[in-house]
This record gives C-alpha cells, structure tokens and sequence, in this order.
C-alpha cells in the first residue's frame, strides 16, 4: 500500500537519490515499519541518516547520544530504541564504554542502584523526545540458575515501571543466545536465552510498558518455532530484531529462517511496532544494494 507523503518528504527523496539512488520500493510502505541500526553503516549521524531515509526506513536503534536525536528529526526518522550506555550513549559511530558489574544485567543484583537510576533518568528523556522504547538485558546467568534470574528481573522490573507508565516509554526485554554457533550452550550462558522465560515475566507484570525484544536470530537459535510463538505471545512484544542464520549476516533466501514468511505473519497479527535491521553484511558485499533486498523481504 502507498502511504501519503508530503511534498516536502517527497522532493527531499528525489534529492537524495542522486546520490543513494533510491528504489522505487523507498516511497511505498508495507504493513511493517522498518528500522535500522547504525552499526551497518559505520559513518557519521549525518551520512547515516541520510542512507537511511534513501532506503525507506523510518527509524534507527541505538542513536542514544542525545546530541545526535535533531539529526534524526531532520530527517524524519525516529529514534526507535534507547540504550542506556554507560557515560552518554553513543558517540558517533561508536558506543559509549559499558558500566560497572551488572550494568544493565537485570537477571543479576544491581550493583549498588547505578543501572536502576541511569534508567529512571534515560525514561525521562525518552518521554520528553518521543522515543517509545528502552532495552534492558537480563546478563549471564553465571552461578545463578534461571528462577534466581527471573526473581532479579521481576524484582527490578516492578521497581521501575510505574515511572515507565506515567511517561509512555516502553521497556523491551532483550532474548541473547547461548553458544553464538547453535551449539549447546557454553558457561556461563546467557540468562534470558529462551523466550518462554522472558515471556514467564512479561506476562506477570501484565504491564503495556514492558514487553519482550524478539531478537530472531537469537530466538531461531535457541527456540525454533518461531510462528507459532508469534501468533500466541503478540501482544506482550514490543521490538524485533532480524538477523541472518546462520551467520547473522544478511536475510536472503538461503537462511534457515524464512524471514518472508515471518514478516507476514507479524504483519497479519497487526503488529504496529517497529522490526529493525541488526546484522553485518556479509565481507565484500555492496551494502546498501543488500539493505534493499533485506527490506523488501520484511516490505508485506
């Protein structure tokens, strides 16, 4: 379907595609709203924003330095997913280096309440610049086993989300893989690496500003049936992440994971968040060229 754009959007497109040379699929829009994550470029917030808006996308994850969201706007795009970096977020291109022990491990004590107040504070900000989400991860389970975790994660999660209701800002939940091969899990493994479990505590704080990321790549990895968790647990996500598999490189027809037939099937269950691109392309690989490919597969 063909969305309205105003003239403005329109011409500032035709400008760029001298440069980006956008395709015809740029200036239609599907059901999904697509994103990306800044790291597939490796430029400036500028040349990056630019890149984005050639595509067709309509927001980036992880531009959580604040001195960056005019840019954004500027050119349209949202800022889908807020990070709570240690130090200021992200510096263009790079993160900020991580926090203390446990920074933003909500399966695991936090260390003395440093994570806990960065988060209230980043909520804050979030509310004031229109960004609808904030990612929090549940750590490496370590000497802990998984009911430990979910007591940590609950525990932390019930601490914060009132403030999270008042200012319309989601918490997404992270799912990360243990054994990046698909192999059997190595020590320590990661505490949220099934989405059953990550479900468990949504689904107890029965809250709408804390849901699951479904990151795909992880949750093919760990879980399968991804389908089928889909069109019973919709209503408790909040973000997706794509990824390739194996390999977490570029989605295309040769993956284990039908990523056509999964954009339809969010699509179909009326998903109305974002589905952001998460992945390196592949050694040698034009890189916008692929993006284009990989949005038109997630473009139902």
């Amino acid at each position: 379907m063909r969305s309205a754009f105003s003239r403005r959007r329109f011409l500032s497109a035709l400008a760029l595609g001298a440069t980006y040379a956008i395709s015809p699929r740029a200036l239609a829009r599907g059901r999904l709203r697509q994103g990306l994550t800044p790291h597939l470029f490796s430029a400036t917030i500028e040349d990056t924003c630019r890149m984005a808006q050639s595509l067709g996308v309509q927001a980036l994850d992880f531009v959580s330095n604040p001195a960056d969201w005019p840019t954004l706007k500027q050119y349209g795009l949202v800022m889908s997913v807020l990070r709570v970096d240690y130090g200021g977020g992200i510096s263009t291109p790079a993160r900020a280096p991580a926090g203390p022990p446990g920074w933003n491990a909500i399966g695991t004590p936090d260390q003395d309440g440093r994570f806990e107040a960065a988060l209230r504070d980043r909520i804050d900000a979030a509310a004031t610049h229109g960004i609808p989400n904030i990612i929090v991860t549940c750590g490496a389970r370590g000497s802990l086993g998984y009911e430990e975790g979910k007591r940590n994660a609950l525990g932390f999660l019930r601490r914060v989300r009132a403030q999270a209701e008042a200012r319309g800002v989601t918490l997404v939940m992270e799912n990360i893989n243990s054994g990046h091969s698909g192999g059997p899990p190595s020590p320590p493994g990661s505490m949220f690496d099934h989405l059953p479990w990550g479900l468990d505590i949504v689904s107890q704080l029965n809250s709408p500003r804390v849901k699951l990321l479904v990151d795909l790549y992880h949750a093919q990895l760990m879980d399968g049936d991804i389908t089928n968790f889909l069109r019973q647990s919709m209503q408790w996500i909040g973000h997706f992440h794509t990824g390739g598999i194996p390999g977490r490189h570029e989605i295309d027809e040769t993956q284990e994971l039908n990523y056509r037939h999964v954009a339809r099937t969010i699509a179909d269950l009326d998903y109305r968040g974002f589905i952001s691109h998460e992945w390196t392309p592949s050694a040698g690989q034009d890189k916008l060229a692929v993006l284009r490919k990989c949005i038109d597969i997630m473009d139902v």
